[in-house]
């Protein structure tokens, strides 16, 4: 006990005095102030979240492609439910593979390459669809666009939070959900503004269901040319062994020179780490290392590690249940399917109805900049609790307003109005709540040794769900309609229970906490190892010699005050 209480306290003051020394780099400014300050940084960071702008312009393009006369007439089968739903579908199996793999690539080749090939991926998928001739070209576009978005998805986050210092990594995440949400609504305002070209009746042009896939290919080609103009993930580097490039980079990043102490105490940070989880790979499947086995076995074992113990198996079960009850709260079947949900609701109108999901879009982006302001506020679980709830509640309201009058919306205007309200406040409740909740919790309750295949694996559960949820809601909606809402009600329900009862507030605790709550000395352990490794890569020794070198700065400055006086 004493001996793993030391090595907690040794690793603490390791980030405590690296934290300070950063601190006093950017002279006490974080967040905003201090990216806008690191110029470099910045111009990274939003390259890397057209990623996540992609995954998001993607999302809302199709619904409105479904609703368009030009696009009905060249595509007659899109009409029937299941052919609308097995072409969102067919996306989310791109999307699926693509997360799954985004992490083995990252390790195996690099981020950024990853990054380029996801680029590639979503421009051959956009010109496919946009210059379709039949419904096997959409299929295909789709698909590959699917592989695209999963692959941006899987790795912008990791990029971004790795060449990030840590005054702002939050912010640079943040960045990217935020560009998901960005990239929603700027798809429905072009989706609503397209649906002009030509008129709005059968005299419309192919143009206006085209123009929004093109513009579609254009930021993934930014991206991609963008890519040789990022650096490598210094992280990655350190892994590789390319100690010197890993230098280079961190110097070109900060702004300072390579023997900076704040360059050098990073390196060391990254050192230390790499060197951690090949020491807990060692550990755990000996065999595999001492005979030299290839990286991509060694990868699938970091999986295998999520299953090894009840508690690790808990961490995972949450992961994965809380990405299922992200997507059967009824999220994506909004995103993807609005404009034929208004519809339905009883606005015949198609430019009315586009006009209605253009409004959705920008909720989600108000909505999700002020869960950056509350999140680290009121903490996770009470988030999630309130807006589940005001989602429940949202979609309990739409489900009756839509058993009483869809036999005669025309009659009932009010009615189809006051549902079309309740949906934007259901959307508003998700951007945030649990939105970016979810994707916050997957992150935060796994221990240091598999952080990063715990949280790839909570990902892939909310890929393999909205596969799930995007075949299955026009079926529902047109064979049990107001049934479908009341589904999605009383899953909010659930899910309440579900974290009430199962999920730990992660809010400001420490991973000695967690454990705590998960019956688990996993992180005690690992602490002790990191310790011993920051050691004896030389990161303890350099940062006592600063601290020391500090002490004494100041000690003679109020030895002089004193002799002044």
């Amino acid at each position: 006990m004493f001996n793993s209480t030391c090595s907690t306290n040794r690793v603490q003051l390791a980030q405590g005095a690296a934290a300070q020394r950063r601190a006093e780099l950017y002279l006490g400014v974080n967040g905003l102030r201090a990216l806008i300050k690191d110029k470099k940084a910045l111009a990274v960071a939003g390259f890397a979240s057209i990623g996540g702008f992609l995954y998001g312009y993607q999302q809302g393009v199709l619904g409105g492609s479904f609703t368009k006369p030009s696009f009905q007439m060249k595509f007659p089968k899109t009409t029937e439910a299941e052919v609308q739903s097995l072409l969102t579908a067919i996306l989310q199996i791109g999307g699926y593979i693509g997360s799954l793999t985004a992490g083995l690539f990252g390790e195996v080749y690099s981020r950024k390459h990853t990054i380029l090939s996801g680029a590639l991926w979503v421009i051959l998928g956009s010109f496919l669809c946009a210059g379709a001739k039949d419904l096997a070209f959409l299929y295909s576009g789709r698909f590959f666009t699917g592989i695209g978005v999963g692959t941006l998805a899987g790795i912008g986050f990791l990029y971004n939070a790795e060449l990030a210092p840590p005054e702002f990594r939050g912010l640079l995440v943040a960045m990217q959900q935020f560009g998901v949400t960005f990239g929603i609504m700027v798809a429905y305002w072009i989706g609503y503004g397209t649906n002009f070209i030509g008129g709005t009746g059968l005299g419309q042009k192919y143009l206006a269901w085209q123009l929004p896939w093109m513009i579609q290919g254009i930021p993934a080609i930014i991206l991609a040319i963008g890519t040789f103009l990022m650096p490598y993930s210094p992280r990655l580097l350190v892994n590789k062994g390319r100690y010197a490039e890993a230098t280079t980079t961190l110097s070109f990043l900060r702004n300072l020179p390579e023997d900076h102490e704040l360059i050098q105490i990073e390196l060391l940070e990254i050192k230390a780490e790499a060197i951690f989880n090949r020491r807990i790979l060692e550990r755990r499947y000996p065999r595999l290392v001492k005979e030299g086995g290839s990286i991509w076995i060694a990868e699938l074992m970091g999986y295998a590690n999520l299953f090894r113990s009840l508690d690790s198996f808990k961490r995972t079960a949450i992961a994965g249940i809380i990405m299922f009850f992200q997507q059967w709260t009824g999220i994506d079947s909004i995103i993807y399917y609005a404009p034929f949900i208004f519809q339905n609701l009883g606005l015949s109108s198609n430019s009315v109805s586009l006009l209605a999901t253009g409004v959705v879009g920008v909720i989600m982006v108000l909505a999700s900049m002020l869960s950056m302001v509350l999140i680290d506020k009121l903490g996770r679980k009470p988030l999630w609790i309130a807006s589940c709830t005001g989602m429940g509640l949202s979609m309990l309201i739409v489900g009756i307003i839509t058993a009483k009058f869809s036999a005669n919306w025309t009659a009932h205007t009010a009615g189809g109005w006051t549902a079309v309200v309740f949906i934007w406040i259901y959307i508003a409740n998700f951007a945030y709540g649990a939105g970016p909740v979810s994707w916050t919790l997957i992150s935060e309750i796994f221990p240091l040794s598999t952080r990063t295949k715990g949280t790839a694996i909570g990902a892939t559960s909310n890929w393999a769900n909205t596969i799930v949820v995007a075949y299955s809601v026009p079926p529902m909606i047109k064979h049990i309609g107001f049934g479908t809402y009341i589904l999605f009600a009383v899953i909010n329900v659930l899910s309440i229970i579900f974290m009430y009862l199962f999920v730990p507030e992660t809010k400001g605790k420490t991973l000695e906490e967690m454990d705590l709550v998960f019956g688990s000395h996993a992180s005690k352990e690992e602490m002790a190892l990191l310790a011993d490794i920051q050691r004896e890569v030389g990161l303890t020794s350099l940062l006592e010699s600063v601290l020391y070198a500090k002490r004494s700065t100041e000690e003679n400055k109020e030895n002089n005050s004193s002799g002044l006086a």
